[in-house]
């Protein structure tokens, strides 16, 4: 089962390229399953018993099932996010070297390990802006074969590089895209065919580097796997599974997976933007309740961040702490921090494990070393636009914002099982008690 999940997952990661490709891809499967796409920008027609979703910015999506039975109804959120650490391709795009190399012009989005990223084969993938006649349109595009490459520096020209070495992003991180036989104009070209227009018809891009290696399930017993952006797309793939497969109809289930965490959320379509708000808000007034049980809904929900975690290094045991450190392959994370980068609270803690109880999961806790200062996610960041009940979980993982990073085969499955368990509740409060039915 463990196999067949992960080759699931491996075929899922393969079509998410970028953000964008992400988010087409869990649109796809979401109108298998019978979701009806609605657009922000149209009047709004949803009933209960109803499926839905709504992108924003196509690198942003939320999707909703609304319950039947909603006489004192809560939101059921999971959310994860669809952006990775990567490079991204400037306006313009190619530079030069001595008339005899053509470079592409990049500059990192997020925090890349970027060490990982040379020598080995890279793409181009990404959204373009086409003029159509009287209106502009997005395409998708993929280059689909090995393009670039960004060479390292040979040994004996860095002597050093073995004791430590500051990568400069403008001078150590350009790729190569071609030799005497190309000439600046080329990459253009090269776009402009790839999404099936001229030249002059493309007028804007968002274009951005990719890891060309297929993903890997190793180990002495297979029990590893190992791709590129498994962070957050292992957590974006098992929430999407639990999702699709839990209900229960005195709820409104909310599947939100979110852009541009990896740069801080701060934009439109990121967690700190009005998106999720904006929803719960359309939903139910879409529903035609009053006011008041909209607030009621909001204090009754409960909203599980999925962003992965740190797993112990086996090279470096002493980067986590003594005893709230987590191992890949046993079960589903539980983040805390004593400064709030995590949601997570006593309250949401104890709900969550109730969950895993239920769905057989097994849970282990993270909390960074004290003397270290460790990353944020989603959670909080989007719930200062929608106050709510919240706990940030994740799997194990190493070798986090590598170009290849390696996670656990069995915990993608202890996701999946926990988040359908999650879907399959339903969250009412009386007085100062809480109650999962």
């Amino acid at each position: 089962m463990y196999k067949k999940i992960s080759q699931e997952m491996t075929d899922f990661l393969k079509g998410c390229l970028t953000a964008f490709h992400a988010v087409a891809n869990i649109a796809a499967q979401l109108e298998e399953n019978g979701y009806q796409r609605l657009r922000e920008n149209e009047a709004w027609e949803i009933k209960p018993g109803g499926n839905y979703y709504v992108t924003r910015n196509d690198s942003s999506i939320i999707a909703f099932q609304i319950g039947t039975q909603l006489k004192d109804y809560s939101f059921n959120i999971a959310a994860s996010h669809s952006d990775f650490p990567t490079f991204k391709i400037k306006e313009h795009a190619e530079l030069e070297v001595k008339k005899k190399y053509i470079q592409l012009n990049t500059e990192g989005y997020g925090g890349m390990v970027c060490s990982t990223w040379f020598d080995r084969p890279l793409s181009v993938a990404g959204r373009v802006i086409v003029k159509e006649q009287d209106h502009f349109a997005a395409k998708l595009i993929d280059i689909g074969r090995d393009l670039v490459l960004i060479p390292g520096l040979a040994i004996h020209m860095n002597r050093s590089v073995n004791d430590g070495y500051a990568y400069n992003k403008q001078v150590d991180m350009l790729p190569l895209f071609g030799a005497q036989e190309s000439e600046k104009g080329d990459f253009n070209k090269l776009i402009a065919e790839a999404a099936g227009v001229s030249e002059e018809d493309v007028y804007g891009s968002d274009l951005y580097l990719y890891n060309r290696q297929e993903p890997s399930v190793w180990g002495a017993q297979e029990e590893f796997i190992s791709a590129q952006h498994l962070d957050d797309m292992q957590c974006a793939y098992a929430s999407l599974q639990g999702f699709l497969q839990g209900q229960q109809e005195r709820s409104v289930n909310v599947y939100a997976c979110f852009d541009n965490e990896e740069v801080g959320s701060a934009t439109k379509q990121g967690a700190g933007s009005t998106f999720l708000y904006d929803i719960l808000r359309r939903i139910h007034l879409s529903l035609d309740r009053p006011e008041e049980d909209y607030y009621r809904a909001i204090a009754a929900s409960f909203m599980l961040s999925a962003d992965n975690a740190h797993a112990v290094h086996p090279n470096h045991p002493e980067k986590t702490d003594v005893e709230n450190c987590v191992y890949m392959n046993e079960g589903i994370v539980i983040k805390s921090h004593a400064g709030q980068k995590y949601t997570s609270d006593a309250v949401s803690i104890a709900l969550f494990r109730d969950i895993c109880k239920k769905a057989e999961v097994p849970v282990q806790f993270f909390a960074n070393r004290s003397d270290e200062a460790g990353g944020s996610t989603l959670g909080n960041i989007s719930s200062g636009k929608v106050s709510l009940k919240a706990v940030d979980i994740g799997l194990a993982q190493l070798a986090m914002h590598s170009a290849f990073e390696t996670a656990g085969i069995k915990d993608t499955l202890y996701m999946i099982k926990a988040m359908k368990q999650f879907f399959s509740t339903h969250f009412y409060e009386k007085g100062e008690h809480i109650y999962l039915a």
